[in-house]
């Protein structure tokens, strides 16, 4: 039997519903059925760890800014 899918998942499947004309709305917080404070909680523990491309992309991305910041002081100082 495959996995269920996550919260996430789900909130995001409805969300493209939605874009697309399904007439669906999402549920407001405090409703019956939203989720609750505790059902974010129990996604965070249940999350799959990040994936090696997301992480490199990040370390990256972080990389790139520093390079701009060194490259902004030494502007400045010229």
């Amino acid at each position: 039997m495959p996995a269920k899918k996550g919260l996430y998942a789900n909130i995001h499947a409805k969300q493209e519903r939605i874009k697309n004309g399904s007439g669906e709305h999402m549920r407001k917080k405090g409703e019956e059925g939203a989720p609750d404070k505790e059902d974010f909680e129990k996604s965070e523990e249940t999350a799959k760890p990040a994936k090696k491309a997301a992480a490199k992309k990040a370390a990256t991305k972080k990389t790139a800014t520093k390079k701009t910041a060194a490259k902004k002081a030494a502007a400045k100082k010229d």
